[in-house]
Formats: structure tokens, C-alpha cells, sequence
């Protein structure tokens, strides 16, 4: 190899590598959304069986309708935990779940989002931020191929391409 070929064998390689790993995204989406799809839901779920405590702590921070408010975030986070497990409605769901960490954040957690560029480790040490990234990932990359949405999408497109490209060759 000489200096000329180099490059372009540089960027072959490069290309080679992308695309490889790239086989990743799909196992990688999948297990985010199993390890914090449970995780949400575990939360939820606890809020779900704590009401009295959780509408006390929202009380605490002046939220309105505390007890309203309790029961909407814990359906939200257990639901949408589910949700993103089966990956249904997935980019809706990671909306859904990123909206619920970033009030997490303006409400229990104030000091932590105004630091994320004057001292951004008080920003990702404070408990929403997984949450909050986890949720983030799916919106913007969606379910993956391992997803109930994938299948959906199949689906849809089989009902709708017109009779004569359905039909085997």
C-alpha cells in the first residue's frame, strides 16, 4: 500500500466498521428499553401502591393538584414503562417519558438541570438523568427491529401496498 491508496483504503476500512457495527443498534435499543421500560415501571408501580406518600412529597413541592398529579405521573411511568418493553408506540412513548423526567427535573431536581454547564456532574448524579437518557434514545432512534412498532409497520405497509406487488413472483 503506498501513500496514494492509503486514504481510501483508511476509508474502506472505516466504512467496513460502521457497518458492522451497526448490526448493534437494533439488540442495543432492544436492551434499553427492556432494562428501563422495568425500570419505569418498577417506579410506577411503587408510586402506584404509595399514593398517599407520593401526593404528600408533590404537596411538598407545589405542584398542583398534588393528588391528581400522583396518580397521572405513576399511570405515566408504569404504563410507559410497559410500553417501551413490548415497543409500542415507542417514539410516543419516549416523548411521554422524557416530558415526565425534564418537570422530574424542574421540580425535585432544580438545581441539578440549571448546573448542566456549570457543573454537569450535579446534573447526571441526580436521579432523573438515566431515566431521562434512556427515554430520550428511544424518541430519537426508536424501538429498533425487535419491537412490537416493527411488526405494526409490516403490517400496515402489507395492508396497504397495492394486490399485485403482494403477490409472490
Amino acid at each position: 500500500m503506498n501513500l496514494k491508496t492509503m486514504p481510501l483504503a483508511v476509508t474502506r476500512c472505516y466504512k467496513s466498521f460502521g457497518k458492522v457495527a451497526s448490526y448493534a443498534q437494533s439488540p442495543f435499543l432492544l436492551l434499553v428499553r427492556l432494562y428501563w421500560g422495568w425500570q419505569f415501571a418498577q417506579t410506577g408501580w411503587g408510586k402506584l401502591h404509595n399514593l398517599p406518600q407520593i401526593t404528600t412529597f408533590f404537596t411538598s413541592l407545589n405542584l398542583p393538584f398534588p393528588a391528581f398529579t400522583a396518580h397521572f405521573v405513576a399511570g405515566v411511568e408504569f404504563i410507559g414503562g410497559i410500553m417501551l418493553i413490548l415497543g409500542v408506540l415507542s417514539r410516543f412513548t419516549g416523548l411521554v417519558l422524557s416530558i415526565n423526567m425534564f418537570v422530574a427535573y424542574w421540580t425535585a431536581d432544580r438545581d441539578a438541570l440549571k448546573s448542566i454547564i456549570s457543573d454537569p456532574g450535579k446534573f447526571y448524579v441526580a436521579d432523573p438523568y438515566t431515566f431521562l437518557f434512556a427515554s430520550l434514545m428511544i424518541l430519537i432512534f426508536g424501538a429498533g427491529l425487535f419491537s412490537l412498532d416493527r411488526l405494526l409497520e409490516e403490517w400496515l405497509i402489507s395492508k396497504m401496498a397495492p394486490r399485485r406487488l403482494r403477490q409472490p413472483l
